[in-house]
């Protein structure tokens, strides 16, 4: 959660083209940006407020832009007030309208167009969903997938900003927000995010959930936060307070494997939702599988095989 020094304040506005190009790339790793001018003299204005798990942002640009973004280690929603807009992962391109909160695509690039646009955006860490997840509904850390192309309900919608008027009253009102305030408007956000948008998870295994093995899902939500990273069963063991006989040990008695075999489950599962996403023009099986530590690519296409009963090119050109 947020922590008293990583406040956000950020103001930014004017004329200048080049300045506005940069600001924006800079805050959504983006690349390609074309710009064209539009009937409307330009301008732009991009604030930001929040802290490091969650952010209230706005943009007005005036023009034409087309490019690459992504969304990073963060759910975005973003809404227009005015303008239009698209986002496109390659498979389903959305369309923006007026007051529709729209999520941006997961988990690889997106070509987004906008032009003469007005919009709120509200950014949030996905450890932070990731943990109301699990406390709401025993979800998997890591393991949340939603569909930006899901249509959502008008019902959903206007929960959707009934929520963000009442961030915005703690954020934007007179005086700075607690740490406490922050955190519990952070968490408002997870559970509206969840309750508005369509997506898939899985679950935990029923022994994770009992409060003796509280050491176990230490470890096992260690592993799914930071399957990107190089850790080591020694890593694990030390979040979760145990030694690495103690994990082995519990993963066998528990889970019936080990941690290697788990983690390797893991990352095998994260290649699975890279595929799915993914078109053949922009990765090859081989990129994915290298980038989740999959050296030996005939094992890595057995083990795949036997998990989703599908060889990973085959997912890769499902789309």
């Amino acid at each position: 959660m947020a922590a008293q020094d990583d406040k956000i304040r950020f103001d930014a506005r004017g004329r200048d083209l080049d300045e506005a190009v940069d600001i924006l790339s800079a805050g959504y790793n983006g690349r390609g940006f074309h710009v064209a001018p539009t009937e409307a003299p330009f301008a732009f204005r991009h604030t930001i407020v929040g802290d490091g798990a969650m952010t209230l942002r706005s943009t007005l640009f005036m023009g034409r832009v087309d490019g690459q973004a992504a969304a990073g280690d963060e759910h975005v929603v973003h809404w227009l007030l005015g303008g239009r807009s698209t986002v496109d992962n390659g498979r389903d391109e959305v369309a923006g309208a007026v007051g529709r909160p729209i999520l941006f695509p997961e988990g690889r690039e997106f070509e987004f167009t906008t032009e003469d646009v007005n919009q709120s955006l509200l950014h949030l860490s996905k450890s932070v969903v990731d943990e109301v997840a699990a406390e709401r509904h025993g979800i998997m850390p890591g393991t949340i997938r939603f569909d930006h192309a899901a249509p959502v309900s008008s019902a959903a919608v206007q929960a959707w900003h009934a929520t963000v008027r009442l961030i915005g009253r703690a954020y934007l009102g007179s005086g700075e927000p607690s740490d406490l305030m922050r955190t519990e408007m952070a968490r408002l956000a997870a559970s509206a995010l969840l309750d508005t948008f369509a997506h898939t998870s899985s679950p935990m295994p029923a022994a994770l959930l009992a409060p003796r093995n509280a050491s176990l899902r230490l470890a096992v939500e260690y592993m799914h936060a930071s399957a990107h990273l190089p850790i080591s069963a020694v890593d694990i063991a030390r979040e979760a307070g145990l030694t690495p006989r103690g994990l082995q040990q519990a993963f066998s008695r528990h889970l019936d494997t080990t941690p290697t075999a788990y983690l390797r489950e893991i990352r095998l599962e994260r290649v699975h939702e890279a595929l799915r996403e993914a078109t053949p023009d922009a990765t090859t099986v081989a990129d994915v599988a290298r980038h989740w530590a999959f050296a030996h690519l005939g094992r890595f296409s057995a083990a795949y095989q036997q998990r989703f009963g599908e060889y990973p090119r085959e997912t890769l050109h499902s789309g």
